[in-house]
C-alpha cells in the first residue's frame, strides 16, 4: 500500500465515525424536539455530515494531506454549524430548564 492510497483510506475511514457521532446527536435532538415541543432544528445536523463528507472526498482525491482551500472551508463551515447546533441543543436541554419552575 503506497502512501497516497493509505492517506486516501484513512481520510475516508475517519469520516464514518464522525458521521455516526453526528447521526447520534441528530437522534438526540429529534427525540428531544418530539417530546418537549421545542424546535431543535434536528434536520440541520445533516449539513455538517455532508460538508465533512465532501471535504473527505476532496482530500482523498489529492496526493497531499493539507493545502486545499475548498476542503478547509467545508470543514470549517461544517464545524461552525455543528457548534451552533450543539450550543442551541445544550441551551434548550440544560440551561433553559434550570430557570423554569418544576
Amino acid at each position: 500500500m503506497t502512501a497516497p492510497s493509505l492517506n486516501q483510506f484513512l481520510q475516508l475511514y475517519t469520516w464514518f465515525p464522525v458521521a455516526a457521532l453526528v447521526g447520534f446527536l441528530l437522534l438526540i435532538a429529534r427525540f428531544y424536539a418530539r417530546f418537549s415541543g421545542f424546535r431543535t432544528y434536528h434536520r440541520l445536523f445533516l449539513l455538517p455530515v455532508i460538508c465533512f463528507a465532501m471535504a473527505a472526498v476532496r482530500y482523498a482525491g489529492l496526493d497531499r494531506i493539507t493545502g486545499d482551500v475548498l476542503a478547509d472551508v467545508l470543514l470549517g463551515f461544517g464545524g461552525m454549524v455543528l457548534i451552533a447546533l450543539l450550543t442551541r441543543l445544550y441551551w434548550l436541554m440544560l440551561i433553559r430548564r434550570r430557570g423554569e419552575a418544576p
